[in-house]
C-alpha cells in the first residue's frame, strides 16, 4: 500500500484529489492543509509519497519541501499552476529535490478531474519508486545519523554495452537527449559542463507542458557556456546550441533547401509522450547516417526513446543510457540498457565527458 499526504489549501482540491486516489485499491491518502500540517504527520503518517501544491499560505510549497527534505526526506510531486510563476516555483522545487510536478487543471478543476486522474495517479505511482535526489545537507544529516562514519559507495551500474565501443564520430552530427520524470536537474548536470565550443547542436526531448518548457530553457540558457532555446518555431540546427522541444508537443528534424531544421509538430497517437524522444530519433535517422548521431536517455519513467536508440546503436550510432544509480527513475534509461541498446551506461556526473570523447573536436563547416 502506498501511503500519499495530499497537501493543498483548497478544500475542493483535496475532495478531488481524494476522490481520484480512493478509487484505487494500492494508494492510501491523508491530507493536509499547509506546510506547517504536513511536517507535523511526516513522522507519524510517514508517507511514501507527498502531493505539495506550490501556493499555499503560512508556509508555501518550496519552504515546505526544503524542510521535507530535512527532516524525512522522501518522493514529492509538486502541484503547479500552469503560469509563468507556477513554472518557475516548480522548477524550482525540482532543484529542491521534488522528483517531479503535475499541472492542476485550468478552469473548474472538478470539469476535468476524470482527464487529470489518471496522469496524477501514475506520477505518484512513479514517484513511490523514485530514487530521492542526494543533496549535500541530506548527506550531512545521514553522516550525523551514522555517527559520522563514512558512506557506503553507491553501487555501481556503470558499463559499456555488448559489442564493440563506439567509435568516435567525424565531421558534422547531432545530439539527441530524452529525459522525463527528474529531467530538469539531469538536463543541468549534462549541459553544463559542455563548452561553448561544443560543435554540434543538441535537440532535448523532454517530457513537459507546453507552460513549462520555455522557463525551462530560460533557466539552462542562464547557467550554460551553450545558448539554450525552445524549440517553437522551427529553427535553423546551429553548432553551440541546445533545443527543448515545446511541451504538449512533438520534436522532429526535417531537411530544407537551407539546412537542417528542428520543429514542433503535432502529437502523434503512435507516440504516447510528449515531447516523443522516439519520434524525434527517428525522424534523426532519416536524415542523417546512423554514425553522424548520438543518443542520450537519462532518467524518466516509462520506455519512451528505448526502441528508437536500440534501432540507432543497431545501425552504426552511439548511445548512452543513465546509470540506475545516479537516475531519479530508471525507467527509459533501464529499458535502453535492457535492450542491448546502450552503447555506455553512466552515471550522471560522467555522461557530459562520454559525450565530448564521442563528439569530433572539431566538426567539418565550423
Amino acid at each position: 500500500m502506498i501511503r500519499v499526504l495530499v497537501v493543498d489549501d483548497s478544500a475542493l482540491v483535496r475532495k478531488l484529489f481524494g476522490s481520484v486516489l480512493a478509487e484505487e485499491p494500492d494508494l492510501e491518502v491523508r491530507f493536509a492543509r499547509n506546510g506547517v500540517e504536513a511536517l507535523a504527520q511526516l513522522d507519524d503518517y510517514r508517507p511514501h509519497v507527498i502531493t505539495l501544491d506550490v501556493q499555499m499560505p503560512e508556509m508555501d510549497g518550496l519552504e515546505c519541501l526544503d524542510r521535507i527534505m530535512l527532516q524525512r526526506p522522501c518522493p514529492v510531486v509538486m502541484v503547479s499552476t500552469l503560469t509563468a510563476q507556477g513554472a518557475e516555483a516548480t522548477l524550482n522545487a525540482l532543484q529542491l529535490g521534488a522528483v517531479d510536478f503535475v499541472a492542476k487543471p485550468s478552469g473548474a478543476v472538478s470539469l476535468r478531474i476524470d482527464e487529470f486522474a489518471p496522469t496524477l495517479t501514475s506520477k505518484i505511482r512513479a514517484a513511490a519508486v523514485a530514487r530521492v535526489p542526494a543533496s549535500r545537507r541530506l548527506r550531512e544529516r545521514v553522516q550525523f545519523r551514522t555517527g559520522n562514519r563514512p558512506l557506503p559507495r553507491p553501487r555501481r551500474t556503470t558499463t559499456e554495452g555488448p559489442g564493440p565501443p563506439a567509435q568516435r564520430a567525424e565531421g558534422d552530427g547531432i545530439v539527441l537527449v530524452g529525459t522525463s520524470t527528474g529531467g530538469p536537474p539531469a538536463l543541468e548536470a549534462l549541459l553544463v559542463p559542455l563548452p561553448a565550443t561544443f560543435p554540434w547542436p543538441i535537440v532535448v526531448a523532454q517530457h513537459m507542458p507546453a507552460g513549462f518548457t520555455g522557463p525551462l530553457a530560460n533557466r539552462l540558457d542562464g547557467i550554460c557556456a551553450l545558448q539554450v532555446v525552445e524549440a517553437a518555431t522551427p529553427l535553423p540546427l546551429e553548432a553551440g546550441k541546445v533545443y527543448i522541444g515545446r511541451g504538449d508537443a512533438d520534436l522532429v528534424l526535417s531537411k530544407r533547401a537551407s539546412g537542417m531544421v528542428v520543429m514542433a509538430m503535432p502529437q502523434k497517437p503512435d507516440y504516447p509522450w510528449h515531447p516523443s524522444t522516439d519520434r524525434l530519433v527517428r525522424s534523426a535517422m532519416a536524415l542523417m547516417p546512423a554514425s553522424q548521431l548520438v543518443g542520450v536517455l537519462m532518467t524518466g519513467m516509462g520506455n519512451d526513446g528505448a526502441a528508437a536508440m536500440t534501432e540507432l546503436r543497431a545501425s552504426g550510432g552511439a548511445t548512452i543510457a543513465e546509470a540506475e544509480e545516479t537516475a531519479v527513475v530508471w525507467g527509459m534509461p533501464g529499458e535502453l540498457a535492457r535492450a542491448g541498446g546502450a552503447s555506455y551506461v553512466l552515471p550522471l556526473h560522467r555522461i557530459a565527458q562520454r559525450l565530448q570523447s564521442l563528439v569530433p573536436a572539431h566538426a567539418a563547416g565550423t
